[in-house]
């Protein structure tokens, strides 16, 4: 009785241990903060998946996921609204508005135009091209294609005609609502100039939908894209942000030492660009993927740096034409504190 008795304990001791262990297990398990991050399926927003698939994000407790967006204002509007927690967005014009509110800051640099390296390709509609539109001098006058007013890719138009000396008014501008819609109508001629990332520009040239006639980094270098949070994480998970900036940021430097610095060997290029096909280009084979995702790799600001002088200049742009509220400062639209500015 007594050694009947003794293994029953000894058992229900091994169950209390295993429970507590499993316990135990859960609460580490359950240790990593979740951290959902929207983007768009481009190259230039592929740090955030390098960071992912290396590792990073584990590393400094975040689980991450990802929610892909097709275009950039409404990844503003979901990290004001707390859908996700970080997301890659252009300055636009949403995005002040939602910053004057004090909903969302700038907390970083992402991509970033800089002579020297690949950027966003200026192309012409085979139909225009065709009947004479075979430089950026001659777009003046023409359909151009974005997102919705306010995007990067009105100002980008922008950029180009201030450094012609056109007025804005002499555009047309077309808002299409999705990057998806903005190459159609340029393959169908429905727009005559599309200003895009290269990993997509260069598949439309080399494949003949359309033509290429210029780079925008011939007429300005600016601060293209950059990292975004709520102003509740900001105040109330600062840890959290720090953490996920340094993890973003590794991502950042392997990106631009495999693809820009040119010392990487040919089989760690195949490793990165086939990690970043499974998100740029998931359902396109790997072979037809990765021409274009090495070939549009651009200039990502080590440490996510960000040109503050830049963003204020784009503030000021949407101040003029209407776009933002006049009173708009550059410290609120960015939290300075967590990396270096310029």
């Amino acid at each position: 009785m007594t050694k009947t008795l003794t293994r029953r304990a000894w058992l229900a001791g091994v169950s209390m241990i295993a429970a507590g262990t499993m316990a135990l297990g859960a609460t580490a398990a359950a240790a990593n903060d979740p951290v959902t991050v929207g983007a768009l399926r481009f190259t230039s927003h592929a740090a955030g998946f390098v960071a992912f698939e290396k590792g990073y994000f584990e590393e400094e407790g975040l689980d991450v996921t990802f929610e892909f967006f097709q275009a950039a204002q409404p990844i503003a509007v979901a990290t004001a609204g707390g859908d996700v927690d970080f997301g890659i967005t252009g300055v636009t014009g949403g995005l002040m508005n939602l910053a004057e509110k004090d909903a969302i800051r700038i907390v970083g640099g992402v991509l970033h135009e800089k002579k020297g390296y690949d950027g966003m390709m200026v192309m012409a509609s085979n139909q225009a091209y065709d009947a004479g539109m075979t430089t950026v001098d001659d777009i003046k006058g023409h359909s151009v294609a974005m997102t919705q007013v306010g995007s990067t890719f009105h100002y980008m138009t922008n950029l180009i005609a201030d450094a012609k000396g056109w007025d804005m008014a002499e555009m047309k501008m077309v808002p299409l609502q999705k990057v998806g819609a903005m190459v159609a109508a340029t393959k169908s001629g429905q727009t005559d100039v599309l200003i895009m990332v290269p990993h997509i520009a260069k598949a439309l040239a080399e494949s003949g939908a359309a033509k290429e006639i210029g780079w925008l980094n011939d007429y300005a270098e600016y601060q293209i894209s950059t990292m975004i949070t709520s102003v509740d994480n900001i105040e109330n998970n600062r840890d959290m942000v720090e953490r996920f900036v340094r993890a973003y940021s590794k991502g950042i430097a392997d990106m631009n030492r495999v693809y820009l610095e040119g010392d990487a060997d040919e089989a760690e290029v195949e490793e990165m660009t086939k990690l970043i096909a499974g998100y740029v280009a998931p359902d396109q084979p790997y072979e037809k993927a990765a021409p274009s995702i090495i070939n549009g790799a651009m200039y990502l600001n080590p440490g996510m740096g960000l040109n503050k002088t830049d963003v204020a200049e784009q503030m000021q742009w949407f101040k003029d034409e209407g776009l933002v509220k006049s009173d708009l400062t550059v410290d609120q639209l960015v939290d300075d504190s967590f990396v270096e500015t310029w």
